[in-house]
């Protein structure tokens, strides 16, 4: 008989582990889809605040970036104050409803000029501080043409796959 080495009696009954296996880059981070899901939740717990122009807080009211900056900012997500300048953030998406996730921002206007903006939360609908209604709301993307709805003209994406692109405008046609 021979003695066994200190080294091997110690692992007796350590189970081995499988290797490490890097996170799939393509996979939607927890953290991200649970930011995403608060924005919504955020947003939605304003519905029914009172539309003022140039509000940017629910005592006062909103205008429709108001309500997104402050949105954001409960988050801790800083964006500029109007909509033109938040159309700009983060990475353009393909205006595809099919491409859109929750906390997406909707762009809104005529030609390329940004006039208006709102939270994308899933299901085909967005948040909007509307003047129309007075009030904040919850509406279709895809509603019909009426006189006074600016038509949607894009989607800029704030939070994307495990980083926050709030920094500065991207290049056209960017998307993921």
């Amino acid at each position: 008989m021979f003695a066994v080495p200190a080294v091997a009696r110690a692992q007796d009954g350590v189970r081995a582990h499988p290797p490490y296996t890097p996170p799939d880059p393509h996979a939607p981070s927890v953290v991200v889809a649970s930011l995403r899901d608060s924005i919504v939740a955020r947003a939605r717990a304003l519905l029914g605040t009172r539309y003022r122009y140039g509000g940017e807080n629910p005592k006062r009211g909103f205008d429709c970036s108001g309500l997104v900056a402050y949105v954001l900012s409960s988050m801790s997500l800083m964006v500029p104050r109007t909509a033109a300048a938040q159309g700009l953030v983060g990475f353009e998406v393909v205006r595809d409803t099919a491409r859109l996730l929750p906390g997406d921002l909707v762009t809104f206007g005529h030609g390329k000029t940004i006039t208006h903006i709102g939270i994308y939360v899933g299901n085909g609908k967005f948040i909007q501080a509307s003047s129309r209604a007075h009030k904040v709301i919850e509406v279709d993307l895809l509603r019909s043409p009426a006189p006074g709805i600016r038509p949607w003209l894009g989607v800029r994406r704030v939070i994307s796959m495990g980083a926050l692109s709030l920094d500065a405008p991207q290049a056209e046609g960017h998307s993921e």
